[in-house]
């Protein structure tokens, strides 16, 4: 920990010395959040989202808060690392072509819908879609959009651990089935709490859902499906990354199991004696011994780590280097020619072809290798990856 401010109604940890101010503002909010438990936590790669800050951790009792989860519910990483130890460029540019064939990027979905099989089983005692409204509303859609990648920040990457293996990561999240459900609940929750008189001021977009309310009991029940759905449609597409190295590789090849660690989500957890709902909103679970995923920006490394379990974070870590500059704000700054050079010079097969893409440059994003120093209490580097090749929405 680097930080401690104890101004609020509860102390803030923060895990990082530059904070912007307008994700200080959320930060004080949350500090000032009538539910929260007992202290709030902030990643190294903090920076200011929608009510709450990404990287931030807070731990709530009997309430659940979406905007503290995200629009992008389940959102994460999954990796896995083959037994190949090299890959020839010729043959990993012809596997990126085949890649952008069989996976919709961006805004594209499938032509046809997927197997129901692929699907999460939506699971309960009584009907479904009477507790899941949103998700059975959505359902048909999201057929077309399992094992899609989707745009942003999301990317497919092929890397060289320091293991001597090539590894494959994959960043994605529940695409619209996911937003669905988070708007949806964030609205209401709105309403609630002004119909309510809720002390907290609509301008925090903090607004809350009782974890024994029906409409609570609903979000929660949803939220979970899109997390599964999130890591099902991330599973998919790297079986089918993984089949197409081995058809146009030409080699036969193992792999080790599929890591998977989501960073935008609520979990009820036991923490300081009591029973919360903690919520990471762009931060991850960082239990004692569990493995995790800690991406860096396009073109940096990226790491697969263990947990210490580190209390005083609520057991979680950082999601990745977090941003320094906003979308708008890279491509007006940044020199395309500068970008792409350096880029070149690493050897990188890399994604910036054009002034849209400067969003994604490496610049724009904070130094990972500082983010990891800075959360070495929280986590343990077991294996650094090199970007080889970059795919990204």
């Amino acid at each position: 920990m680097k930080k401690e401010i104890k101004t609020g109604k509860i102390p803030v940890m923060l895990w990082t010395t530059e904070v912007e101010p307008g994700a200080m503002d959320q930060i004080r909010n949350l500090s000032n959040f009538p539910f929260a438990f007992h202290h709030i936590a902030i990643m190294p790669d903090c920076h200011q989202g929608y009510g709450m800050p990404i990287g931030g951790v807070m731990a709530t009792n009997g309430v659940i808060v979406p905007n503290a989860v995200g629009v992008d519910i389940g959102c994460g990483m999954s990796a896995a690392a083959t037994s190949l130890t090299n890959i020839e460029t010729p043959v990993l540019k012809e596997i990126m072509s085949a890649v952008r064939r069989h996976i919709p990027l961006g805004f594209k979905h499938h032509e046809k819908p997927r197997s129901k099989d692929l699907m999460p089983d939506p699971g309960g005692k009584g009907d479904w879609k009477k507790e899941m409204p949103v998700v059975a509303r959505e359902y048909r859609n999201a057929l077309y959009q399992l094992g899609t990648l989707g745009g942003g920040n999301h990317f497919i990457e092929f890397q060289k651990g320091t293991d001597g293996r090539i590894w494959i990561m994959v960043h994605s999240g529940s695409r619209n089935i996911g937003k669905q459900v988070a708007d949806h609940y964030n609205r209401l929750a709105i309403t609630l709490n002004e119909k309510w008189k809720s002390p907290v001021p609509r301008s925090w977009q903090l607004a809350y859902l009782p974890e024994d309310h029906k409409e609570g009991q609903k979000y929660i029940r949803e939220m979970n499906y899109c997390i599964a759905f999130a890591f099902a449609s991330r599973r998919l597409m790297v079986e089918t990354i993984l089949g197409i190295m081995k058809d146009l590789s030409g080699r036969d090849f193992s792999h080790n199991p599929l890591i998977n660690i989501a960073h935008n989500f609520a979990s009820k957890e036991e923490h300081f004696g009591e029973r919360v709902w903690v919520h990471r909103k762009g931060a991850t679970q960082a239990r004692r011994g569990q493995t995790g995923i800690i991406p860096g920006s396009q073109g940096n490394v990226s790491y697969i780590v263990e947990g210490l379990g580190n209390s005083s974070s609520f057991e979680s870590c950082s999601h990745g280097a977090g941003r320094v500059m906003g979308r708008k704000e890279a491509m007006r700054k940044l020199d395309l020619d500068t970008v792409k050079k350096e880029m070149d010079s690493r050897n990188i097969i890399h994604s910036i072809r054009s002034h849209r893409d400067l969003d994604e440059a490496p610049h724009a994003y904070k130094d990972i290798r500082q983010v990891m120093d800075e959360q070495a209490d929280l986590v343990k580097i077991k294996t650094e990856l090199q970007p080889l090749a970059v795919i990204k929405g």
